[in-house]
């Protein structure tokens, strides 16, 4: 199976904590869709009206560090980001956002060979960025098959349903 995300760049640099990708205030909030409306407001408090559905959050080294709270990677997929690619995550982040169903990458040179609003292609199983705005291609290591599973299915919860259902 190939999984393709295709949208606009979204580009932050290192060290992007989970406070800045939602603020502390906003941990009281368990609607996912209300955690979305604060998307990387620590940052960019204009983010959630400027992204659109399957847009690229690019980020450097130490995407999502900090705390272990799962806001963040519950904002970032419920505005509707397609993926998140970086140099390096946080693993804590990491594994949230796969668990919740939001495809995550590490990709080596991308926070240099991306612009701010470039157009990127992601084949998750084949391994490759491309930034169509420039023709750069990246390469990463494809993600195992059992992540693109739960990230076909929508996140970990739904995945083992699914399996669940199967037995």
């Amino acid at each position: 199976m190939t999984m393709k995300v295709e949208g606009k760049s979204w580009k932050f640099g290192d060290d992007v904590n989970t406070d800045l990708i939602v603020p502390g205030k906003y941990l009281e909030l368990v609607d996912p869709h209300e955690i979305a409306n604060h998307a990387m407001e620590g940052i960019d408090p204009e983010f959630p009206r400027k992204v659109s559905k399957g847009d690229v959050v690019v980020g450097g080294k130490n995407f999502g560090c900090g705390s272990s709270r799962e806001h963040a990677a519950i904002a970032l997929k419920y505005i509707g980001v397609g993926a998140v690619v970086a140099e390096s995550f946080a693993r804590i982040f990491y594994r949230n956002a796969i668990n919740l169903g939001l495809p995550i990458l590490e990709c080596p040179g991308i926070a240099s060979a991306v612009s701010e609003c470039d157009v990127l292609e992601i084949d998750l199983t084949g391994g490759k960025v491309v930034n169509t705005t420039t023709g750069k291609e990246l390469s990463f290591v494809p993600l195992p098959g059992f992540m693109v599973d739960v990230l076909d299915e929508g996140g970990l919860v739904k995945y083992l349903k699914k399996k669940l259902d199967e037995w």
